[in-house]
């Protein structure tokens, strides 16, 4: 009994702290000197290993923009505007995993893009990460803007190392995932 009344009470604190927009969830209090126990044992559930927010940003979704779960059976679209990919002087990074976090086999054996995965650009300068478990066809134009995601329900995983202001100081919202078909 004791241990459902603290897995309930640290869930509790971890919907508290946690902030949610476009879909996307972080913790930025996760990794703060001085946190108490219950704040410490929210974020290593939610993130077992995590630096401070002013050393790497994390979101995480398991839902489309709509608010429906994540599923290899449909296929989805991330769109940066021109300009707004997220601001960093490190790297950033998406990757697909379970539901649970693990990482996930790729048809691919890329495991995630970033900033170093040389994503083209549609005219307007603006950026869409396709997320489906099958290639799009060479026909699409897209396959390098392509991420294998697992064929069950999956979870996505952002992270931005060094942030830059606009992430620390919460002016800068990830685009929400968009579900295409």
């Amino acid at each position: 009994m004791a241990f459902l009344t603290a897995i309930l009470i640290m869930n509790a604190v971890g919907r508290r702290i946690t902030a949610t927009v476009n879909g996307w969830s972080a913790i930025r209090a996760c990794g703060q000197p001085g946190n108490g126990i219950l704040v410490r044992a929210a974020c290593a559930k939610a993130l077992p290993v995590v630096n401070v927010f002013e050393e790497a940003a994390y979101w995480t979704t398991t839902k489309d923009g709509s608010g429906r779960t994540l599923s290899g059976r449909h296929a989805y679209v991330l769109h940066f505007p021109p300009g707004q990919l997220p601001p960093n002087d490190g790297f950033w990074s998406l990757t697909p995993t379970d539901v649970v976090g693990y990482m996930v086999t790729s048809s691919t054996g890329r495991q995630s893009v970033g900033d170093r995965s040389q994503l083209a650009k549609n005219t307007d300068g603006s950026i869409d990460i396709h997320l489906q478990p099958k290639a799009p066809g060479p026909q699409s134009g897209n396959e390098d803007n392509w991420l294998s995601t697992p064929t069950g329900n999956f979870k996505l995983m952002l992270r931005a190392y060094l942030p830059g202001a606009a992430i620390l100081n919460g002016a800068y919202s990830l685009p929400p995932v968009v579900r295409t078909q």
